[in-house]
């Protein structure tokens, strides 16, 4: 490994590490609004929701996105277990198993 990419995998580890832990560092002693915390909670959800709909939609370039099956099945009771458990082990978890199941059976 030559000098050159060890330091630029060192250099990019410190600027995501410092990306991640700069804002806690500044955030530690302000005061933050209670509407920007509640704005700020359904980033996540916000986030999620996206790359859920990427994932289930298939780009076709100068045509209209068709539905991806596979993942449209998998989904389902990921889902399920979601509403049941509010875990999101449990979601990942049922996703994966469920996927497997679908790529076993070639419904895939």
């Amino acid at each position: 490994m030559t000098t050159y990419i060890l330091s630029t995998i060192l250099w990019c580890g410190l600027v995501t590490w410092l990306s991640r832990v700069i804002p806690f560092v500044l955030i530690k002693n302000l005061t933050v609004p209670k509407w920007l915390i509640e704005f700020l909670s359904f980033v996540p959800v916000a986030i999620m929701t996206a790359i859920f709909v990427e994932s289930l939609l298939v780009y076709h370039a100068g045509h209209w996105p068709t539905v991806n099956l596979a993942n449209l099945y998998a989904s389902i009771p990921a889902i399920g277990a979601g509403i049941l458990t509010k875990s999101l082990l449990a979601v990942v978890i049922t996703g994966v198993v469920a996927m497997a199941l679908i790529r076993l059976l070639g419904w895939a």
